[in-house]
């Protein structure tokens, strides 16, 4: 890579380290990560990068999206290494069923999921749970505009929809992103990503979040909502998926990631 060579777009002061977040959900680790760092630190993280690694963030176009790619890759990297007691460089990840990533080690031992809005990256690392078991994450600025009355039309259900119009317009933008978290953290959790039935996902945001109604395999009694405790700036959700099938449909052949 040649990210030391200009430091314009990583040379953000000193280091900022991932903040661990609180959580309900046992066995689980979330992490608020900064994708910004000092350039004479990009080296050193580039250096726990696989090869694949390394030649996907010079296929990024600018500069400022290398060292996203970078720092939030080597910032995973560290953080499984923690929990597996390996290594950054040695930790072996792998695009698994669906292209999901993860690591190339029993599913028992732990799974993952990271979701990326600006510069901060969501972490989610599920350590001790059983195989059948994933995590999903998903996290938004709260002030992105994207037409929520035009996308609730097209990825809500007719009961969200009927909450959703009575809200004044700031308020269904909000209430937009928060559903769209959790619809976004169940379909990363699976695997699925936007091929997920999303107008079929039927989640309510009375008192907690709950999935209360979808299509396998989002049958709501093998799924757990949570909001993630962040600033004013952000809206997250975690998806604890306690029914992962065996079936084909997620048995796809894992390539190195």
């Amino acid at each position: 890579m040649r990210l030391e060579q200009n430091g314009r777009a990583g040379n953000a002061g000193p280091q900022r380290l991932p903040t661990p977040l609180a959580t309900t959900i046992r066995g689980l680790e979330l992490w608020l990560c900064p994708l910004a760092a000092p350039v004479d630190a990009l080296t050193a993280f580039a250096a726990t990068l696989s090869a694949a690694e390394r030649s996907r963030a010079e296929r990024f176009g600018t500069e400022a999206l290398q060292v996203r790619y970078v720092v939030g890759r080597a910032t995973l990297r560290m953080l499984l290494a923690s929990a597996l007691g390996l290594t950054p460089a040695a930790v072996p990840l792998r695009h698994g069923p669906r292209g999901r990533p993860e690591v190339a080690l029993p599913r028992h031992v732990l799974d993952f999921n990271v979701s990326h809005t600006r510069d901060v990256a969501l972490i989610a690392i599920l350590c001790d749970a059983p195989a059948s078991t994933r995590i999903g994450v998903d996290i938004e600025h709260l002030d992105r505009e994207l037409g929520a009355d035009r996308l609730a039309r097209r990825y809500l259900t007719p009961r969200e929809r009927a909450d959703f119009a009575a809200l004044p317009a700031d308020a269904r933008r909000r209430r937009f992103l928060r559903l769209w978290t959790c619809k976004e953290a169940l379909s990363k959790a699976t695997g699925d990503g936007l091929r997920a039935p999303m107008g079929q996902l039927d989640v309510a945001v009375g008192d907690g979040l709950r999935l209360v109604g979808g299509p396998p395999p989002y049958s709501p009694p093998d799924w757990r909502l949570e909001a993630v405790a962040l600033s004013a700036d952000y809206v997250a959700t975690a998806a604890l998926w306690s029914g992962a099938p065996g079936s084909d449909r997620y048995r796809d052949t894992p390539t190195i990631a």
